[in-house]
């Protein structure tokens, strides 16, 4: 005598949470690996709080000027002289002619004014009006 256990009947299904599980787990790897490959073009230094400061996620040229009053644009080290041509080089990697570009100039606290405010006068020279002040936000 055959017993029916109702097994037999049974239909196979896909389970959808440990699928909604994995799938969130790939999810966070690649954000987790997008985000682990960023660029970040420039020198470590420590800048100073401002509390309108804001974030831009765009494409920029990134000027250093160090506690030594060292200047680079884009992690390659020049002289003040240099700074518009190497800015125009690192806009034509950019953009080609466009003068649109951001540039943000981030000067340590320790470096002098004097030398920000130099280079901030050359690129207006030069006509460039995108120019700002890199600045960390302040922590209330």
């Amino acid at each position: 005598m055959e017993v029916k256990t109702g097994f037999e009947d049974r239909k196979a299904r896909v389970e959808f949470l440990p699928l909604i599980d994995v799938v969130f787990l790939l999810l966070v790897f690649f954000v987790y690996a997008m985000l682990s490959m960023v660029v970040h073009r420039g020198i470590e230094v420590s800048l100073p709080t401002g509390g309108s400061a804001q974030v831009s996620r765009k494409d920029y040229v990134n000027i250093t000027i160090d506690a030594q009053n060292q200047i680079s644009v884009d992690g390659v080290i020049v002289t003040l002289n240099q700074t518009v041509s190497q800015v125009k080089s690192a806009m034509l990697l950019l953009a080609g002619d466009d003068q649109q570009i951001p540039i943000f100039i981030a000067g340590d606290q320790a470096s002098d004014l004097g030398i920000s405010l130099k280079v901030l006068d050359r690129l207006r020279g030069a006509g460039y009006k995108t120019v700002s002040f890199e600045l960390e936000q302040e922590s209330p």
